[in-house]
């Protein structure tokens, strides 16, 4: 008489914080974007300060200090902060991810939900040499985005997801 298989259940699968850190190029980029970001607002008040009549020109230089003043604060602040929050993981069962600075978000995708795994770099990433990996499952809460991530590693974890979820035979929805 044959003995009952026993199947071993499944991993349980904690929402954590994840191991890896992004590329600490990430830092350099962050502040580039936010900084073009800013020299445009800078340029659309310089364009209305020079278009103004002098006596009303104060009021402007006024908004020009603050709008520096605050720019500088944030491109102080922000990179580093969203460095220290930014971090990711994959594991043979699951991905890990931590993102964004003031609105901070955790998660955790299955690999045997994943459908799709890409990697994107816009020119400003080339630049750096950074890249983003996107990890789509059938959840409604949308795809996991790793960013930041330089481009050796994000390649490496888009073969190694890749092969995993081919490994697993779970269904994706």
């Amino acid at each position: 008489m044959d003995s009952p298989q026993t199947e071993t259940p499944p991993a349980i699968l904690e929402l954590r914080p994840p191991r890896h850190r992004v590329s600490r190029t990430a830092i350099r980029y962050w502040t580039v974007r936010a900084l073009v970001e800013w020299l445009v607002l800078a340029a659309i008040q310089v364009v209305w300060l020079l278009a103004t009549d002098s006596d009303r020109r104060a009021w402007h230089i006024a908004g020009l200090v603050a709008t520096a003043l605050v720019c500088a604060a944030h491109l102080i602040v922000m990179p580093q902060w969203r460095y220290r929050v930014h971090r990711w993981e994959a594991t043979a069962e699951a991905v890990y991810t931590q993102s964004g600075w003031f609105d901070q978000e955790r998660r955790i995708a299955p690999v045997s939900r994943i459908q799709t795994v890409d990697s994107e770099r816009g020119p400003l990433e080339q630049l750096f040499g950074l890249s983003n990996v996107t990890v789509t499952t059938a959840s409604a809460a949308g795809p996991l985005k790793i960013r930041g991530l330089d481009r050796d590693t994000a390649d490496r974890l888009v073969d190694e997801l890749t092969n995993n979820t081919q490994a697993n035979q779970g269904d994706a929805t």
